[in-house]
């Protein structure tokens, strides 16, 4: 456990139904210096209440739960536009749930079954503002569903991006870092970072994973197949 009166930077909220796996990331979480889980909920709709309530820097998220589902829940804290940012647990036969976790605000996804380690590294990148996009797991189903137009939503238009600024956007769509978008156009790193915080601005995008989604929306990168 934390020490007593020990420096807490990550708050965490966990929302899943199943008590057993609460239980397991809360020893974990606990267990971590530096971390604490500040609630516990069964179903969105508490998830929701708690993000209210404790305003946590991360919520990891099950999507399939009785009630508000994690996407709805998901939805309505990003909305909130707080500083909170969501988690989401996943398996791999929720594919077609993630596309709408997606869409939801969703800063990145974990696998159940991912090493502790793994747990805890994905934790600490969301709470640190960036979206995880480092595991292939993710990637793939970044390319495969966030590829798929909306039915009877127009493709976005970039209005007031430069012609460098799309060159930036399609390469954070394909998934590169920073320092690799700085090898592919020639420039320096700070210079990639320089582009990707304006980009983040003028599209009103929260963290790098809502650029990658508007790169595929807006045509700029084709889904993987």
């Amino acid at each position: 456990m934390n020490a007593p009166g020990g420096a807490v930077h990550v708050r965490v909220v966990l929302a899943d139904d199943q008590p057993l796996i609460r239980a397991g990331l809360r020893v974990l979480i606990d267990d971590t210096p530096g971390m604490a889980v500040v609630g516990e909920a069964s179903d969105g709709a508490e998830a929701v209440g708690l993000v209210r309530q404790f305003r946590p820097d991360v919520v990891l998220m099950d999507i399939r739960m009785p009630g508000m589902d994690g996407i709805d829940a998901t939805r309505r804290i990003t909305a909130a536009g707080g500083a909170t940012r969501v988690l989401v647990l996943t398996t791999f036969d929720d594919d077609e749930y993630v596309y709408g976790a997606l869409r939801a605000g969703a800063s990145g996804f974990l696998v159940k079954d991912m090493a502790l380690e793994e747990i805890l590294g994905a934790v600490r990148v969301v709470a640190a503002g960036d979206a995880l996009l480092a595991p292939s797991v993710t990637r793939r189903l970044i390319a495969e569903f966030a590829g798929r137009p909306t039915p009877a939503r127009p493709r976005p238009v970039l209005t007031g991006v430069t012609e460098r600024e799309r060159e930036v956007l399609t390469l954070v769509g394909r998934g590169l870092s920073n320092g690799e978008i700085a090898a592919e156009l020639v420039v320096s790193v700070a210079t990639a970072k320089a582009h990707v915080a304006r980009l983040l601005t003028k599209l009103g995008a929260r963290d790098r994973l809502q650029l990658v989604i508007a790169a595929y929306d807006a045509g700029l990168v084709a889904p993987q197949r």
